[in-house]
């Protein structure tokens, strides 16, 4: 079995992005839930079995995204405020259908990671991107493949008949955005999933590497662990995001045991601050230094550096490279294109659309400053977009 306490001094890349008790247990990818024998390199009739070959395995918490015109009395009705962002409480589980049968909702696919996935399958060849993550039996969960599905993008859900779909509802009046989500079977996700034989085989036909949203670092550890360490064992990329700020606060011993196997590191200004004041840093400490420190850390893959990358919103995002044998981290900065203000429609999801444009830029091999720009040329348009949605008919990247 793997130790996940094998690391070495190797640089480390860590990004950062602007704009929300754990057990762990040791595991092999090919650890058996059921038994205590490691099962070894599975047998290659089993790897036959996957039919598509991808670039790119995106995995979180998938949600559907219900997005409708409200006004202050819905607001009233299910208890909300203006710009309110919460869990769904019994009295509010209503609204969602609510929003469907009487708003015109706008159906869409949510969760941070699934964003990011239809993003970069946006920007990429047809079959690229893939994602996995939990959802129920029911008809929220049937709208959410026929939406990945139209934008091209392959799901694999392990499917809990007990827990309905996850759901994020959104109340739109005027320039207000109050979100009201009932994460269910989002938190349901079992790495008995990502070990079934026809899952694991299509795991190892991912060419390129694997994204993982820090919000599963809540919800299924050991399922992520499998995937960075399949990443670093076969030299595979393996990217972060660090999601929001209570992933560094609260779930501090899943993200350390992870960060060691990280090729790139994404995060916004607060959740790079909150990351360096649970390594005990000032408060006052510049983002800089912030991206430093996180790119500094022990690696177990020495094949590849690490790169963390720290957006500021309209501020320059901030890039740290470290890699293998230098003792200086590079610093780089990249200015964000000015946007007309009046184009901003949405501001949710523009985060995950920069992390999508970034991942197609990794998985087509372009160098970092190109992957930086990609990032930032799919955030501008998910800006102009409602939700965290991408325009039709589809735009092409131009440099």
């Amino acid at each position: 079995m793997l130790s996940t306490r094998c690391v070495s001094t190797r640089p480390r890349i860590f990004a950062v992005r602007s704009s929300p008790s754990l057990l762990l247990r040791p595991f092999s990818p090919f650890f058996s839930p059921s038994s205590s024998l490691s099962l070894g390199p599975l047998p290659s009739p089993i790897r036959k079995m996957a039919t598509k070959s991808f670039k790119l395995l995106c995995l979180e918490n998938p949600l559907l995204d219900i997005q409708g015109a409200g006004d202050h009395a819905m607001l009233e009705k299910y208890g909300l405020k203006l710009n309110d962002t919460l869990l769904a409480e019994p009295h509010q589980m209503g609204l969602y259908d609510d929003l469907i049968q009487n708003r015109n909702a706008k159906l869409i696919p949510g969760g941070a990671a699934q964003n990011t996935a239809r993003g970069a399958q946006y920007m990429l060849p047809p079959d690229s991107v893939w994602y996995i993550g939990c959802v129920g039996d029911d008809e929220y969960a049937k709208i959410l493949r026929e939406k990945c599905k139209e934008e091209g993008l392959h799901v694999e859900y392990r499917v809990d008949p007990t827990t309905p779909t996850g759901k994020c509802g959104v109340i739109i009046t005027d320039h207000h955005r109050t979100m009201c989500t009932h994460l269910a079977a989002a938190n349901e996700y079992k790495l008995e999933h990502l070990l079934e034989p026809r899952i694991w085989s299509m795991v190892e036909a991912t060419s390129v590497g694997f994204y993982v949203g820090g919000y599963h670092l809540t919800v299924c550890p050991p399922a992520a662990m499998a995937l960075a360490k399949h990443a670093a064992e076969t030299n595979k990329i393996f990217m972060l995001s660090l999601s929001a700020g209570f992933i560094p606060q609260f779930f501090k011993e899943p993200l350390a045991e992870i960060l060691p196997y990280c090729d790139f590191v994404f995060g916004n200004e607060n959740e790079a601050k909150t990351w360096a004041e649970s390594q005990g840093r000032p408060s006052d400490i510049s983002m800089q230094e912030c991206a430093k420190l996180m790119a500094k850390l022990p690696k177990v893959n020495t094949k590849r550096p690490r790169v963390v990358i720290v957006t500021q919103g309209t501020d320059p995002t901030i890039v740290a490279v470290a890699e293998a044998g230098k003792e200086e981290v590079e610093l780089k900065e990249y200015s964000v294109p000015v946007i007309d203000k009046n184009l901003i429609n949405d501001t949710n999801g523009a985060g995950d659309a920069f992390a999508g444009g970034f991942c197609a830029g990794v998985v087509q091999g372009d160098p970092l400053e190109v992957c930086i720009k990609k990032g930032q040329w799919l955030a501008r348009l998910s800006l102009q977009e409602l939700g965290p949605a991408y325009p039709r008919p589809k735009q092409t990247y131009k440099a």
